[in-house]
């Protein structure tokens, strides 16, 4: 299949300037209630969805931490997880640029230019998944040793990460298709996907790691493993569900075709913007780890389980962040600058909401949290994991209206702006870890403090560029 890039308007035509509508653009009948409403019934099955997701990892280092060295798996699925977030930027990045495109041709009405970007993205996170195995591979080891990981460490990270590398297209094509529906308005089927892949990686995990009806005891080897014949399962049914037309506004087709260099470009332009902001936060992350990892090799496996604890925490923000973009740029494609403001503003109100809700939640059952992962809230894991959990708390409300505002960005196209905010916001953030907890003396408090301290520079000057724009001159 081939289509003319040049038929829908380019969603990106500078790489810092949200592209604005026509002066003559129609305003937006839509009231912001309505668009708050439309806002969260799009928000809700993108929440389940990336809840799903996270889940997947935090079935692994449940069902881990009741191994006998649970210690040991604990920490080397943090290591772990570090290196999968690094090689998942890539993917991100493509993610990020799809959606914008889809969007933007969804809300132009224009049908064929939808099912090319379909096709052109998952052949390019089907190539990123294999790009992702052999250098995750290659690199698996010698990472987990540069951050301070303990030979037995290394040993137990590797045995969970070769499998999981191996079969990185699987979760790529996942994330990627789900992002499409996303484009179009349609959140349920991902959402769908989504249970029956983790309902499938609990059940397969339980069997693996921990050796039942009869099946051997493979650890956190089994995890992997697990989590593998899950994604396997959801693609396909993901697939099956595409090509049996349960999505109208787009089809899946199988053949491969040559890459379109214009839409590749385009897709690119938007998109690696998205990726080098990822790669900055994972990079503070790891700097994060190898401090930890300098003071305490326990903190490092708390602050594996705060991973997991952040990503289920941010799930809702990241969901209505997801949502705010695809309306923002159903909003431009349709020419109507009023109703992207409505969706700012919105998509910051449920975010603030939210986020602050969760907060106070995070705060109230810490040690419930942690009793999930099988971890004593007064040894000396726990009291790491509770001061991880606190001071991300404490971050959340902030980060939530942060969230909300560089989904408007992402969803117009201007992912360059993001990414300077990042640039900036990371390169104070890195030194400040290290003056409080290694300078000053702090340990892991310190290093964690600077989390929430940066999301304050990241919402002021991510606010400020949102009230900057004009959205359509009006």
């Amino acid at each position: 299949m081939s289509a003319d890039p040049s038929r829908a308007p380019d969603v990106s035509p500078s790489p810092d300037t949200p592209p604005a509508p026509k002066a003559t653009a129609q305003r937006s009948p839509d009231s912001q209630r309505a668009v708050i409403r439309q806002l969260a019934t799009l928000s809700w099955p993108i929440i389940g969805l990336n809840l799903m997701n996270v889940l997947a990892l935090a079935v692994d280092t449940a069902f881990c931490g009741r191994l006998p060295d649970a210690t040991t798996a604990l920490t080397a699925l943090g290591y772990s997880t570090q290196l999968l977030f690094l090689l998942l930027v890539g993917m991100m990045g493509l993610t990020v640029g799809t959606v914008a495109v889809v969007a933007r041709a969804h809300g132009a009405k224009d049908r064929e230019r939808v099912d090319h970007a379909l096709q052109q993205g998952a052949q390019l996170s089907v190539l990123l998944g294999l790009l992702a195995a052999v250098v995750g591979n290659l690199i698996a080891a010698p990472f987990v040793r540069v951050l301070g990981g303990s030979e037995p460490v290394v040993e137990c990270a590797t045995a969970y990460l070769r499998p999981m590398l191996l079969a990185t297209a699987l979760p790529y094509l996942n994330i990627l298709l789900g992002a499409v529906l996303r484009g179009v308005g349609n959140t349920r089927l991902a959402f769908q996907i989504a249970l029956l892949i983790n309902g499938l990686n609990a059940l397969f995990n339980y069997v693996l790691v921990l050796g039942r009806f009869g099946a051997p005891s493979l650890g956190v080897e089994g995890a992997a493993y697990g989590t593998i014949l899950a994604y396997a399962i959801g693609v396909a049914a993901m697939v099956i569900a595409l090509r049996s037309g349960r999505e109208p506004a787009l089809t899946l087709h199988l053949r491969p075709v040559p890459l379109d260099r214009p839409m590749v470009g385009q897709l690119l332009r938007i998109g690696w913007p998205a990726a080098a902001d990822m790669v900055l936060v994972n990079a503070a992350f790891l700097s994060i780890v190898g401090m930890l990892g300098s003071i305490d090799q326990i903190a490092v496996a708390a602050h594996g389980v705060g991973l997991r604890v952040q990503a289920l925490a941010f799930v809702p923000g990241m969901a209505i962040a997801q949502a705010t973009a695809a309306l923002t740029g159903q909003a431009l494609g349709a020419r109507t600058p009023e109703r992207v403001r409505l969706v700012a503003r919105a998509g910051v109100l449920l975010c603030l909401s939210v986020m602050s809700v969760l907060a106070l939640i995070l705060f109230a059952f810490d040690a419930h949290i942690l009793a999930i992962f099988e971890i004593d809230p007064a040894g000396p894991l726990g009291q790491y994991a509770l001061m991880w959990m606190h001071e991300l708390g404490a971050a959340m409300p902030v980060a939530g209206v942060h969230t909300a505002l560089v989904g408007v960005l992402q969803g117009a196209g201007a992912t360059m702006v993001p990414l300077r905010i990042n640039i900036l916001a990371t390169t104070l953030q890195v030194p400040a870890s290290w003056l409080l907890g290694i300078w000053m003396g702090w340990g892991p408090f310190g290093v964690w403090m600077a989390f929430p301290l940066s999301f304050l520079l990241r919402t002021a000057l991510s606010a400020r560029a949102v009230a900057r724009h004009k959205w359509g001159g009006s």
